[in-house]
């Protein structure tokens, strides 16, 4: 949908979906979308440059967000659910439906399959 003005469809999954989570970071974003990883790296790299996005290290990870100190976030964030708005309805609320619950400390591996006896 704002692939004319954003020039790729890459950069518009990439804007949608940290709008509608507030975070995310590359192989989470093409995993999503089901797309090739490169162009979603290549995409988050360049709207870091051009100052859009944000980004820190967690561990291994690099977790991107909206630049607070961009000064057409409030427009780009307006444009972007106005967006959100048209897009599909299972799409937007598998977008809107975050699911990330820490691993418990010392989790204990299973060591029978459900198919074999205790």
């Amino acid at each position: 949908m704002l692939e004319p003005l954003l020039g790729s469809t890459n950069a518009e999954r990439v804007l949608i979906f940290i709008q509608a989570r507030g975070e995310g970071y590359a192989s989470e974003i093409a995993t999503f979308f089901e797309t090739d990883l490169y162009g979603i790296q290549k995409q988050l790299d360049k709207f870091e440059a051009g100052g859009v996005l944000a980004s820190r290290k967690i561990g291994r990870v690099r977790l991107y967000t909206f630049n607070s100190r961009y000064p057409f976030l409030p427009e780009l964030a307006a444009l972007l659910d106005k967006a959100l708005l048209f897009y599909p309805e299972k799409l937007r609320g598998d977008l809107q439906m975050i699911r990330r619950r820490p691993r418990r400390r010392r989790k204990p591996y299973e060591t029978n399959r459900p198919d074999e006896p205790a």
